[in-house]
């Protein structure tokens, strides 16, 4: 099968692009390079076993022409291009929503001209601001003003939902949506805010680990290998079109004592520093204090749902960052 990862050079788009080549695909990817970078494709391109299998253009996804004929040759499209990471949206905000609201429209108008199944991955944020928990595909959304800037992200994806359910509605466009949860693992970086990767680098050097905000805001965190394979179920199951599936781990932890967590598993000698959030990002910063999967839907439709706990996803960060 021919497979096209848009933002295939990214943290979850890498690890995507590996499990197909791994499982015998072609995979075609596109990126701008924004906030993805060639290193996480690096091990895959020198793979002999890759060489005439794995084909990266560096590009926009609002290159229509580009865009339009990869989609062609592929039988498969996961979108995953996106402006990401708080910092990206706060410092960039008409960029981001312009990729992440037109990206998507270019993306599903080639899918249904040459009617290909697509999945768009959308996120948790869209969600908003509910306190319970867990949060399950059919919650109301809840959302601070326009004049906070952090709610635009969360609001261009709910926009990018709702548009690949009227290409299903109105055209019949195979679509699949995925709201991911705080995706974690090898590869990732804390330059956009990634709460794990930040921590872990800080206590690796026995810096101060920086919590923004009060620490109590919680939080559940999914290996990322869980994630590209419920992704990957998810497209093979045909009655997965056209609906909505939360993506996430279940092991709920506040910010405070995950932060302890890692100075533990790292024996850092690290202190923790509460940095208020208008000092981290601004007035147009406003967070979610819970945010917590329901996985049942997910469990109901391909009969998995990840299951890696939070001791397992350190570990595997740790390693990472030790070694790179």
């Amino acid at each position: 099968m021919r497979i096209l990862i848009t933002g295939g050079a990214g943290f979850i788009g890498s690890h995507l692009a590996e499990y197909c080549l791994e499982h015998g695909d072609e995979v075609y990817i596109i990126d701008d390079l924004s906030t993805g970078s060639m290193e996480n494709l690096r091990h895959l391109q020198r793979h002999p076993d890759y060489q005439n299998k794995l084909f990266v253009h560096i590009n926009t996804i609002l290159n229509h022409d580009l865009l339009l004929e990869l989609t062609g040759i592929c039988d498969r499209v996961y979108h995953l291009a996106a402006a990401v990471g708080v910092q990206t949206i706060l410092d960039k905000p008409l960029e981001s929503i312009v990729t992440n609201i037109q990206g998507t429209e270019k993306v599903l108008e080639i899918c249904n001209k040459f009617k290909k199944r697509v999945l768009i991955a959308s996120t948790s944020e869209v969600y908003g601001k509910h306190l319970h928990a867990p949060l399950i595909e059919t919650d109301n959304v809840i959302y601070g003003p326009s004049s906070k800037f952090r709610w635009s992200y969360a609001a261009a994806k709910l926009i990018d939902e709702f548009t690949a359910l009227a290409y299903y509605r109105t055209h019949g466009l195979e679509v699949v949506i995925t709201r991911l949860f705080n995706t974690v693992g090898p590869r990732q970086t804390g330059t956009y805010g990634m709460v794990i990767p930040r921590f872990v680098r800080q206590a690796l050097k026995n810096e101060p680990i920086t919590v923004y905000g009060d620490g109590t805001q919680t939080r559940t965190f999914t290996y990322v290998n869980d994630v590209v394979e419920a992704m990957i179920r998810l497209m093979a199951s045909d009655s997965a079109i056209g609906e909505v599936f939360n993506i996430g781990g279940v092991e709920e932890i506040s910010i405070l004592d995950l932060a302890q967590k890692i100075i533990a598993m790292t024996g850092s000698s690290s202190k923790l520093t509460l940095i208020p959030y208008d000092d981290a990002f601004g007035k147009d910063f406003e967070d979610m204090a819970r945010r917590v999967p329901s996985t049942e839907k997910l469990k109901q439709e391909i009969d998995f749902a990840p299951d890696r706990d939070l001791d397992f996803i350190l570990l595997k960060v740790i390693e990472f960052m030790k070694n790179h």
